[in-house]
């Protein structure tokens, strides 16, 4: 078996792995948000939610170093270099120690002070959203210390055990959800300091693995000035392109809570949790190919590496417009059945915040491969100027009296623009075929997008609303969809691999049961 075919099984193993998890992680997510809504109340809901995005608003600095992290660990597992990798690791730790602290103290001071001074928290509530920022202060401090194991698992490509363990956050969340809905106590207290308990029993799974498991997952307390230096200059630049994300995201948080107070913040949320349960299908594919897009660069294998990022991309967005259809159709529907009680701009914001991210998703892969090649300056000096565009112009939609859906809308459009910047940049480092990457993927899912929703769109124009036109929108727009995907979408030499691979199994099967 050639190596590029050993490469694709375990892409194929590992995306399945990733599916059973996310299945899991889904089903309880959904019916924990349902349950902490209603026990949290709209208004505690989005207090918690937005107070969390004070101390979010600061990872825009960890995130930087994880994302370098990541990078580089995935980097050196490619080369096969041991010696660098043990030492790669000790540095991300320490970094990521540093950085808890720094994170600590610019939160006590100006997250403190923003909270108090200019949010909008709604009277008598004040007590509880400080404890709230200290328990999303300490949760922070630990999923951020955890980064480096995290990405060590995820770098070997060990994916049942990432699988498990996520899978274990998911259930504890789910009784914390019952703990809560059963308390006596301020409930919004309780949810925080349980959420902050959840964290540091996953710290220890994570590290206890890891220990056991890789040889230079072995904390030392070592200080290689190159390779800090190498990690942190390409942080740097990371953080350059990070802030636009937190502006356009936390940022854009704070700007709903400002201009339309909690409630709205609620309805964000929901959306939020909607959007992650959709996209989890779609990280699944994306965390299984990462590491082979990384470590194809590392090994110079160019031609496997070009598939890879076009394929991705492409496959990538038909896994989540199968979901967009139905839910963009059936939105109202849907949060019906979900919830009790539905913020005022819910179903709106959940149809269009699935397109922003779609926009996003589509440079999921150019990212990985910009970020593998470890020349970013240029890049995200290019990314962040115009990325950046969205809190400002959101800013000035709020002023001149835009409905708070707007911002995704303008996400969506400036987040889409930056495909092509990413692809331009591809092109000069590795001499990236961008017009046939244009032609076989933005073409073709161009086409697959608009008609997804013909044959749907006309059973939501001839019937009333109700839980079985649900059903039918969903029983035809996914096989519809994918016979679009199959006879679109598909190049010829993809849809002969998927008849194959198709047939295979089928007689598998046959002889299974004979």
């Amino acid at each position: 078996m050639s190596q590029a075919s050993q490469n694709n099984k375990r892409i194929a193993k590992n995306t399945l792995l990733l599916y059973v998890r996310m299945i899991v992680i889904m089903l309880v997510t959904l019916y924990t948000s349902r349950v902490v809504l209603d026990a949290l109340g709209e208004s505690d809901y989005g207090i918690y939610n937005v107070v969390g995005g004070v101390v979010a608003m600061f990872s825009v600095l960890s995130g930087s170093l994880s994302g370098a992290i990541s990078r580089f660990i995935t980097y050196e597992l490619g080369t096969g270099n041991k010696e660098r990798l043990k030492r790669v690791f000790a540095t991300s730790v320490n970094i990521q120690i540093l950085m808890a602290v720094v994170i600590l103290v610019l939160c006590e001071i100006a997250g403190v002070w923003f909270l108090n001074e200019k949010m909008n928290i709604p009277e008598g509530r004040m007590e509880a959203a400080n404890v709230v920022l200290q328990c999303s202060i300490a949760t922070f401090m630990v999923n951020l210390v955890s980064v480096p194991y995290n990405a060590t698992i995820i770098a070997h490509e060990r994916m049942a055990v990432f699988a498990y363990i996520s899978i274990l956050e998911a259930t504890l969340k789910l009784t914390v959800a019952y703990l809560i809905y059963i308390s006596t106590s301020d409930r919004l207290i309780v949810y925080a300091s349980l959420i902050l308990g959840i964290s540091v029993l996953l710290r220890v799974v994570y590290g206890t693995y890891c220990g056991r498991h890789f040889e230079e997952a072995k904390y030392h307390l070592i200080l290689d000035r190159p390779l800090l230096k190498e990690m942190t200059g390409f942080a740097g630049w990371n953080l350059f392109g990070s802030t636009a994300y937190m502006l356009n995201t936390q940022g854009v948080n704070m700007l709903i809570n400002i201009f339309f107070g909690v409630g709205t913040n609620a309805a964000r949320a929901i959306t939020v949790q909607v959007d992650t349960a959709v996209t989890q299908f779609v990280n699944n594919f994306t965390t299984a190919i990462n590491p082979q897009i990384t470590k194809s660069y590392a090994a110079g294998d160019r031609e496997y590496l070009f598939k890879l990022v076009c394929r991705g991309t492409k496959y990538s967005f038909f896994i989540m417009y199968l979901f967009i259809v139905p839910i963009v159709l059936e939105a109202d529907t849907i949060l019906g059945i979900w919830l009790k009680d539905i913020p005022a701009d819910t179903p709106m914001f959940m149809r269009l915040v699935l397109f922003s991210t779609l926009a996003t998703l589509l440079g999921n892969a150019t990212y990985t491969t910009i970020m593998a090649t470890g020349k970013i300056k240029n890049y995200q000096i290019a990314v962040t100027s115009v990325g950046c565009l969205v809190f400002p112009i959101t800013w000035i939609a709020y002023k001149s009296g835009a409905p708070a859906y707007a911002t995704y809308i303008i996400y969506a459009l400036v987040y889409f623009s930056l495909n092509f910047i990413r692809l331009s940049f591809l092109k000069r480092l590795m001499a990236f075929p961008m017009g046939y990457f244009i032609r076989s993927v933005f073409g073709r899912i161009g086409a697959c997008a608009l008609l997804a929703f013909a044959i749907p769109s006309i059973l939501t124009f001839y019937m009333p609303p109700s839980f079985w036109r649900l059903v039918l929108v969903c029983l035809v727009s996914m096989p519809w969809f994918a016979t679009c995907v199959y006879y679109i979408g598909m190049e010829k030499d993809e849809r002969t691999f998927f008849v194959d691979k198709a047939r295979k199994v089928i007689k598998k099967k046959l002889l299974f049961h004979k």
